[in-house]
C-alpha cells in the first residue's frame, strides 16, 4: 500500500554562490519519503491498564513499529469501509437476511490476529465478517458470501454469519447464541491430543455471557487443560439489551471463578495484541482463560436494528471521539512521524477504491447452481431423492 501513497519531497535548500566567498557543499538531496516501513521497535504504553483474576496481569508496555501501525490503521480502515458498504448493499436488498455488522470492534479482531498465527484457531458467533479478513479473507469472497453469490466464501450458502476459511483455521461464523463456544474447546481438544502447540480463540458476546453451554464447555476444558481463550467481546448491549439489565456480575472476565481472566481495553489494538500474546503463553502451560474486550458497536446488532432506542446518539457520538480505535492509531502514527495526513488520507481512499472494486466484482459472480442445496447435507451415494410437494415427480437424486 506504500508505494500506492503519494509520496512527498523534502526540498533542498540552495545557497547562491558568492563571488569573494567560496560556495558551501551544495547538500546531498534527499530520497524521496513517504509512509515508514520501519521495523525498529517502539514502545508504547497501552490506555488502560489491565484488570485480573487470579492470574498477574501483562505489561501495560506493547513493542511494536512504523511498519506494525501502519498495517494496523489499514487493515482496521478496510474493515470500516467494507462494514459501511455492506450496510449500503443491505439497504439496496443485495444483501438479505441477518447481518450484523463489526463497525467499532475493528480492534479485536486484527490485535488478536497480531498476536499469533494461522496455525491457531479462531472461532466466533455471527458478527464474523472482520475475523474472515483479519485471517487472510478474499474480500472479493466475502462481499460474494454475503450476497449469496457462488464465489463467497462458503460458496454463497452461508451468507453474513457463516463465513469460513478451513485453511487459514477459522472455523466460522455461527448463528446459534453461545453454541460455537463447545466447538471452540472441542477443537482445543484436538489441538491438545495431537500435540501440535497451539491454540483457539473461541469468540462470544456478552448477550452469550450467561448460557449454560458456556460453563459445561468451561468446566471440561478447565478440567483436562485445553489450550482454549475464551474471549468475551463486551459491547455492552446484547441485542438491544444493556449488559447491567441482563448480568447481575458483568465482569465477565470473572465468570470463570477457578478460571483465570482479564478485563482488556477492546478498543486499543495494541492493549489486544498485548493480552493475547499473553493468553496464548498462558494457555499452553496451563489451560483456558477468559478475556473480556470492552469494546463497542456503532451500528444496531443487526441491520434491522437502528441501535438508537436503547441508547442515545450522543453515548455513540461520545465513543467515536474518545475511544474510536482506528483514530488512536492515526494519532500514534502521526505522533512519531511515521506518515502525514494527508496520507493516511491518501491510504483511506485507496482502501475506499479497493472495496467498491471487489463489491463490482462480486456482484458479477452467479447465484449457486439450485443443486448446490443438496450438497454438504448428506455423506456420498445416500440413495435419498428429493420429491415436489405432491410427492410424485423426483426432482433430483441426491448424490
Amino acid at each position: 500500500m506504500a508505494a500506492a501513497i503519494l509520496r512527498r519531497l523534502t526540498p533542498t535548500p540552495t545557497t547562491a554562490a558568492s563571488p569573494r566567498v567560496a560556495p558551501r557543499p551544495r547538500p546531498l538531496p534527499l530520497l524521496a519519503r513517504g509512509v515508514s516501513d520501519s521495523t525498529d521497535a517502539i514502545t508504547v504504553e497501552t490506555s488502560v491498564p489491565f484488570m485480573s483474576h487470579i492470574v498477574d496481569p501483562p505489561s501495560r508496555s506493547a513493542t511494536t513499529s512504523a511498519r506494525e501501525l501502519l498495517s494496523f490503521f489499514r487493515d482496521m480502515a478496510l474493515m470500516r469501509r467494507a462494514e459501511i458498504s455492506a450496510d449500503s448493499l443491505y439497504k439496496a436488498k443485495l444483501i438479505r437476511g441477518f447481518c450484523h455488522l463489526y463497525d467499532g470492534q475493528e480492534a479485536v479482531a486484527v490485535g488478536m490476529e497480531a498476536a499469533i498465527t494461522r496455525a491457531d484457531a479462531i472461532i466466533t458467533a455471527y458478527r464474523d465478517h472482520c475475523a474472515y479478513l483479519a485471517r487472510g479473507g478474499d474480500l472479493v469472497a466475502a462481499f460474494a458470501e454475503l450476497m449469496g453469490r457462488r464465489d463467497g466464501c462458503s460458496r454463497g450458502k452461508g451468507g453474513s454469519m457463516h463465513f469460513y476459511k478451513r485453511d487459514a483455521n477459522f472455523f466460522g461464523g455461527h448463528g446459534i447464541v453461545g453454541a460455537q463456544v463447545p466447538l471452540g474447546c472441542g477443537i482445543a481438544f484436538a489441538q491438545k491430543y495431537r500435540k501440535e502447540g497451539t491454540v483457539t480463540f473461541d469468540l462470544y458476546g456478552d448477550g452469550a455471557a450467561n448460557q449454560g453451554q458456556l460453563f459445561e464447555a468451561l468446566n471440561m476444558a478447565a478440567l483436562w487443560k485445553l489450550p482454549v481463550i475464551l474471549v468475551c467481546e463486551n459491547n455492552h448491549y446484547g441485542m438491544g439489551t444493556a449488559e447491567w439489565r441482563a448480568s447481575k456480575s458483568p465482569a465477565y472476565y470473572k465468570r470463570g471463578d477457578y478460571v483465570p481472566g482479564l478485563k482488556v481495553d477492546g478498543m486499543d489494538v495494541l492493549a489486544v495484541k498485548q493480552a493475547c500474546k499473553f493468553a496464548k503463553d498462558h494457555v499452553l502451560e496451563n489451560g483456558p482463560i477468559i478475556l473480556e474486550m470492552d469494546t463497542y458497536r456503532y451500528h444496531g446488532h443487526s441491520m434491522s436494528d437502528p441501535g438508537s432506542t436503547y441508547r442515545t446518539r450522543d453515548e455513540i457520538a461520545g465513543i467515536r471521539q474518545e475511544r474510536d480505535p482506528i483514530e488512536r492509531v492515526r494519532k500514534l502514527i502521526l505522533a512519531h512521524d511515521f506518515a502525514t495526513a494527508q496520507e493516511l488520507k491518501d491510504m483511506e481512499k485507496e482502501i475506499r477504491k479497493q472495496v467498491d472494486a471487489a463489491i463490482a466484482k462480486a456482484k458479477e459472480s452467479p447465484m449457486p447452481d439450485p443443486s448446490e442445496l443438496f450438497t454438504n447435507v448428506y455423506v456420498n451415494d445416500c440413495g435419498l431423492e428429493s420429491f415436489g410437494v405432491d410427492r410424485k415427480v423426483v426432482r433430483t437424486v441426491l448424490p
